[in-house]
């Protein structure tokens, strides 16, 4: 891996991508030490992929239903942009110059995700920024909300422990899209509990800061999701970065989207064989076995064939696998319980189509695009570059076979980023090496006491029992071992290492004593160097400074 320009002090790169299996997998790996960063290509390298990607867009000539793919792309980029501005202006002041010349793009789920991911964020400000583009982020809020919690460390430096810390009740598992706060005394509490529980560790935890701004959007918005990322992005204003937001919900209603969608639709036979082909060759390439990884594989039941998409309604939120039927010139779209629609299919023309996929809302009905066809229209369509994190990139690894093989084109190149923080500070160092050496001596006071023994007797005053078995050891240990004296060499030396061990308890005492130490230290910094906690639970200085050193030091 290769950092990009300007990496702040105390900024080191991570570890990077090597070739595994299928040409372009490559393998990541987060970075671990604290205030590590992995950036993959170089952030030097931007300019151009973003040239490379425009080409590629500007080329795509592909056909879907008497469009090219060219085509969709100018008009969804503009509808993205026009969207995204309506959305962010409706909690936060924007920057009124943005324009669909250039646009980066990333995205997440709407939830309290660790620095690492928010990392992304300010890369892609600064990269808009220096590289006069308009940033927007989706929101991914068709995925489910898994949690309603999130792990708080409290206790002390020498013994922290973590807490499950809930935000709101438990409630079924629902789209973020679809989900309000369920307990609002529970919501408002959060940042308090939260606080005194962190605090012997964190005095100044961003917590105090963002849980106000997120109360004052509950006020305005019921949904859990939105409050949580309108408050994180609120707060990404106040502290200079100029981007756009705009929840994946809202990129499914896009005309281009949907055009986009009939077409995939009515060539769903093809788009299954290779969307499940791509599956089985990451399988193979990364010898894995699970049939839910890193996808599930496209079924077929008769007529039935299943879609990369959810299909749900506002009165049963719970997502469903959309299943679709052809019959001559219609398309039969299904959630196989109780949502069944028909699409018009006309040669050359998707508009038809395109009505009823548009009145859906209207009806209740929610139609969305699944992890990988979010982000291939997303690369393909919308974007001259898109940032994604080490999951998002393994996944579309996936995404890129695709349009390898439908589309028959090159993929956009994208940009990988995380980075690592540590609650604390740094928490590097060599405990688990110390506690392996520990049990390391322990075994060899039980299979060799001898060799302590050496140290605290000099051979010629040594007691008599310990010169004894001592000398018996030695002399079975320098006798070659055979068929008829393995049994008894064996036993005769087991005898003396049991014998000696009364003599080597007082050492035995104090390595456990050390051992039992090292474990303790080991688990404190373990629960300290975890690079997973919830953002708003670092120092608000440190990662302030940590993250728009990055926003400001892009090229």
């Amino acid at each position: 891996m290769s950092a990009g320009q300007g990496l702040p002090p105390n900024g080191s790169p991570g570890q990077g991508r090597a070739n595994q299996g299928l040409p372009g997998h490559k393998r990541l790996r987060a970075p671990r030490e604290h205030g590590s960063v992995l950036i993959d290509p170089p952030l030097a390298d931007v300019p151009r992929m973003v040239a490379v990607n425009q080409q590629r867009r500007a080329a795509l000539d592909y056909q879907a239903h008497g469009r090219s793919l060219a085509e969709l792309a100018e008009r969804g980029r503009a509808d993205l942009v026009a969207a995204a501005r309506r959305y962010t202006s409706a909690y936060r002041t924007i920057d009124e110059s943005s324009s669909t010349d250039r646009l980066f793009l990333a995205g997440h789920q709407p939830e309290l995700f660790h620095p690492g991911v928010w990392f992304k964020n300010f890369v892609l400000s600064g990269l808009a920024r220096g590289g006069r583009a308009t940033a927007v982020n989706l929101v991914i809020d068709s995925d489910t909300i898994k949690h309603v919690a999130v792990r708080v460390p409290g206790g002390s430096a020498s013994a922290p422990v973590v807490e499950s810390t809930p935000f709101d009740s438990s409630a079924d598992e629902i789209p973020f899209e679809e989900r309000e706060i369920e307990d609002r005394c529970l919501f408002n509490s959060f940042g308090q509990r939260a606080g005194d529980t962190l605090r012997p560790l964190v005095s100044h935890p961003l917590l105090s800061k963002f849980w106000p701004i997120a109360r004052a959007r509950a006020q305005v918005t019921p949904n859990l999701g939105e409050c949580l990322s309108q408050a994180r992005h609120v707060l990404e204003g106040e502290w200079g970065l100029s981007t756009l937001e705009l929840p994946q919900s809202q990129v499914c209603a896009l005309e281009s989207f949907h055009w986009f969608t009939v077409h995939l639709l009515s060539e769903l036979p093809r788009l299954r064989d290779v969307y499940n082909a791509a599956i089985d060759a990451y399988r193979v390439a990364n010898r894995v076995r699970s049939a839910n990884h890193p996808a599930p594989n496209l079924a077929e039941d008769g007529e039935w064939i299943e879609a990369p998409f959810w299909l749900w309604s506002t009165a049963s939120p719970r997502r469903r696998r959309l299943f679709v039927r052809r019959q001559g010139d219609r398309l039969t779209l299904s959630n196989r319980r109780r949502i069944e629609f028909d699409l018009p299919l006309t040669p050359g023309d998707a508009s038809a189509a395109v009505e009823v996929l548009a009145d859906l809302p209207r009806r209740g009905i929610k139609l969305r695009s699944r992890a990988l066809i979010t982000t291939l229209f997303a690369r393909l369509m919308l974007s001259d570059l898109f940032i994604h994190g080490i999951g998002g990139a393994k996944y579309d690894q996936l995404t890129d076979e695709i349009v390898r093989r439908f589309f028959g084109v090159e993929p956009p190149e994208y940009l990988v980023l995380s980075a690592t923080l540590h609650l604390t500070g740094s928490q590097n160092g060599a405990v688990a090496d110390e506690t392996t050496q520990l049990d390391s001596a322990l075994r060899d006071l039980e299979y060799h006491p001898e060799k302590y023994l050496d140290r605290l007797y000099p051979w010629r005053d040594a007691p008599v029992d310990v010169a004894h078995w001592v000398d018996l050891k030695a002399r079975w240990l320098a006798t070659e071992q055979t068929r008829e004296n393995a049994r008894q060499r064996c036993h005769a030396i087991r005898a003396a290492n049991e014998a000696l061990q009364a003599w080597v308890e007082a050492q035995r005492r104090d390595l456990l004593r050390q051992r039992q130490e090292a474990a303790r230290t080991a688990r404190a910094r373990a629960v300290l160097a975890s690079r997973e906690y919830a953002f708003c639970l670092y120092p608000e200085e440190a990662l302030r400074d940590f993250l728009l050193a990055f926003s400001r030091s892009t090229p």
